[in-house]
Parts: structure tokens; C-alpha cells; sequence
């Protein structure tokens, strides 16, 4: 197993524990800060391992950070109306 598959392991440790948290201000703080620290992860991951292993890292992350996704989602999803031209 490379390191950088091992600091993905102990990077879902805090992730784990971030979603135990009872307060969703607390939980959109840490996942801010754990999205902070798990793109230079993933980038190492796919760097030593590839694309496959990456995508997997990435899946793995997306399961525990699901709601900073749902809630990118909703956002895009709503795209302003525009009026139409006079």
C-alpha cells in the first residue's frame, strides 16, 4: 500500500467523526476543512496509484461528504429565470 493510500485511510478517520457531530454549523466547518485537505490527497493518490484508484478515493469521500454535494447540487440546479427581451 502506497502512503498516499494510507493518508486517504486516516483522512476518513476525522471524516467519520466530522458526521458524528450534533450541530450542522460544527459539521459544515469541519467538512470545509476536510474538503480542504482531501483534494491535495486525491491528487496524490491518482499520482501514485491512477486514474482507477482515484476515482475510488474519490467515491469514498463523496459517500462520507454527501451533503456539501447534495447542497452544490441544489445550488446549480437553480439557475435564475431570465425575462424575456422586450
Amino acid at each position: 500500500m502506497t502512503a498516499g493510500l494510507i493518508v486517504a485511510c486516516l483522512w476518513l478517520v476525522p471524516a467519520n467523526l466530522a458526521a458524528l457531530l450534533p450541530q450542522r454549523d460544527q459539521q459544515r466547518r469541519a467538512a470545509y476543512g476536510l474538503i480542504a485537505a482531501g483534494i491535495p490527497i486525491l491528487g496524490i493518490v491518482t499520482w501514485q496509484n491512477g486514474p482507477l484508484s482515484g476515482m475510488l478515493v474519490l467515491a469514498a469521500g463523496a459517500a462520507v461528504l454527501r451533503w456539501p454535494l447534495i447542497g452544490l447540487w441544489r445550488g446549480l440546479r437553480r439557475v435564475p429565470k431570465r425575462e424575456p427581451a422586450e
